[in-house]
């Protein structure tokens, strides 16, 4: 199967489809910082139908992922929320995945455009197991919403983030204490296409700029967004909620040990305040510098409704800590997220 193409809601009065990473679906509905308001508040719902979603069934589900991946999934129980992920050889982030189990079958919520790879890697990984993998993207979406709270019996398959956890025996590489991420609540809810409009009803919907706005704020690693081919989970503070430090082998696991062990991760996620009086902002992937030098680069940039413009980036280790960057001519002032 196919990931899927536009959303449906996409027809919806006001909607403006995003591109890139969040083509498919709405940016916004005429008013981001409005949505952003009512996402916050739990009024408003985000369709994030370009996600993609996978089924996995069978009696020895959860014990495979569990043995591939890197989270502890054995003892998930029905309606359970985990985040696990999947990573090269070399310990890079290849897939992320928001498990959730609902005690017949173990369902995945995985960024756009990654569902069919993703079916297709964990279909060879079978071997004799009773496991039976399906990209479902044709006919389920997914609907974001900012609450906490787990499906409950009737309700459509619900994923709530852990974020910023910590979750389980893992390690975090951030000194922030409170963690701004405590503040923000998230859940993601894989609804039958057929039922979407029904699923709506008459909330109002809110853009993907306002709820990447709420993730950017909340120091929310994306795949796709703050990774790139030779991305290791410590470098983006991941490990807090996607990591079980003693769960037993998987791919991967001797760079998350050696450098949970012996070492510092090369590069690490900062948080940023963009100069916003010019009223233009970088895109993300603008390289930022120092001195004239390239240090790293932007990954995500947003409107926050109270913070103004903030990004996210990922920098070398070694720059300084209370160094402001540049970023095409836009000065960027760090917050330390990871630890140098």
């Amino acid at each position: 199967m196919t990931s899927p193409g536009a959303s449906p809601l996409l027809t919806r009065p006001g909607a403006v489809g995003g591109d890139g990473l969040d083509a498919g679906v709405a940016a916004h509905y005429g008013d981001p910082i409005r949505e952003q308001r009512l996402l916050t508040e739990g009024l408003a719902v985000v369709d994030l139908c370009n996600r993609g979603v996978v089924r996995i069934k069978g009696g020895d589900r959860l014990r495979w992922l569990h043995s591939i991946t890197s989270q502890h999934l054995l003892d998930l129980s029905p309606r359970e929320s985990a985040e696990s992920l999947v990573l090269s050889p070399k310990g890079h982030i290849e897939h992320a995945l928001h498990v959730v189990d609902d005690g017949e079958a173990t369902w995945l919520s995985v960024e756009p455009g990654t569902s069919e790879s993703l079916t297709q890697w964990l279909d060879r990984m079978r071997f004799l197991l009773d496991v039976c993998v399906e990209d479902v993207s044709p006919d389920y979406g997914v609907l974001g919403e900012a609450r906490r709270a787990a499906g409950l019996a009737g309700e459509p398959v619900t994923w709530v983030d852990p974020w910023p956890g910590p979750v389980g025996d893992t390690a975090i590489y951030s000194d922030a204490d409170p963690h701004p991420g405590a503040e923000r609540t998230w859940r993601e809810l894989m609804v039958p296409r057929a039922e979407l409009d029904a699923a709506v009803g008459d909330r109002p919907l809110a853009g993907l700029w306002a709820a990447e706005a709420l993730r950017v704020a909340a120091w929310r690693p994306r795949l796709g967004a703050e990774t790139d081919h030779r991305t290791i989970p410590p470098e983006l503070d991941w490990l807090r909620t996607a990591v079980h430090l003693h769960k037993g082998c998987y791919r991967g696991q001797e760079t998350i040990a050696r450098v949970h062990n012996l070492g510092r991760p090369p590069r690490r996620l900062v948080f940023c305040h963009l100069d916003g009086s010019g009223h233009v902002l970088p895109d993300a992937q603008t390289p930022l510098t120092l001195d004239g030098r390239p240090i790293g680069r932007l990954t995500s940039v947003a409107r926050h409704y109270e913070q103004g413009p903030i990004a996210l980036g990922v920098i070398k280790r070694n720059v300084p800590v209370d160094a402001v960057l540049d970023a095409a001519g836009i000065a960027a002032a760090q917050t330390t997220i990871v630890t140098a």
